[in-house]
């Protein structure tokens, strides 16, 4: 508490330099306020509906969505398909690399049993050895490596599921587009309609939107 704030509390003025305070921060905060719901209504460039272009266009946009996915699913699955193809390859290749060092083993097994005395069988029957243990193991880590991709695969199945449900909310957004087009047809041709009043007696502002403003509008919604 300042001096100044002690003494006002003294004299009996403290609840009046509070309210003060209080007016002001609440004004702030309400200029602050005025200040953001303006920047909403306004959108990013002051422009609110956004012109109907493209990339505003909501079903364009979702067909976009639902060709590009389906687009980029199918060359996942092409590339799934070729590292499937080249693990089973190299399953088969891995399964006669054991089967050869399997009978090279039985081989030096019996050379050693029948020679201990040639050092060089035993070395020989133990390196078949390890390398048969490497070969198992390379031969399961291709096999995991198989069974991953199938799941990733069936993974992949659910991104059809959701393209399934956008291209149904797509139909839906476009049966209500018409529907509501149908209610606001009309035989008779707007050249031959009589000009709608801009301003009637008794409206309370005095904003007038002219034919061009008018005409813009109507060419902006119906792009």
């Amino acid at each position: 508490m300042t001096q100044e704030e002690l003494d006002a509390l003294m004299n009996g003025d403290i609840g009046d330099t509070v309210e003060d305070d209080e007016v002001e921060v609440e004004s702030d905060d309400s200029a602050e306020k005025d200040t953001i719901d303006d920047e909403h209504e306004g959108g990013e460039d002051g422009k609110w509906p956004l012109p109907a272009t493209n990339e505003n266009k909501m079903v364009q946009q979702l067909d976009d969505v639902t060709q590009e996915s389906e687009e980029k699913a199918t060359e996942i699955f092409d590339i799934i398909e070729q590292i499937s193809n080249d693990l089973m390859e190299k399953e088969e290749t891995a399964q006669k690399v054991i089967d050869i060092t399997k009978g090279n083993i039985e081989l030096f097994k019996t050379l050693n049993e029948k020679f201990p005395d040639v050092n060089t069988f035993k070395i020989q029957l133990e390196k078949n050895q390890e390398m048969l243990a490497d070969a198992e193991q390379s031969l399961e880590t291709m096999q995991n490596g198989g069974d991953s991709l199938m799941q990733v695969m069936d993974i992949m199945q659910y991104q059809d599921i959701h393209r399934q449900k956008i291209e149904r909310v797509i139909n839906v957004m476009r049966s209500l587009s018409k529907y509501m087009s149908s209610l606001f047809e009309s035989e008779k041709e707007d050249t031959k309609r009589v000009s709608s009043a801009q301003h009637i007696d008794g409206d309370t502002h005095n904003d007038l939107a002219s034919s061009d403003d008018i005409e813009a509008l109507l060419a902006q919604f119906g792009s």
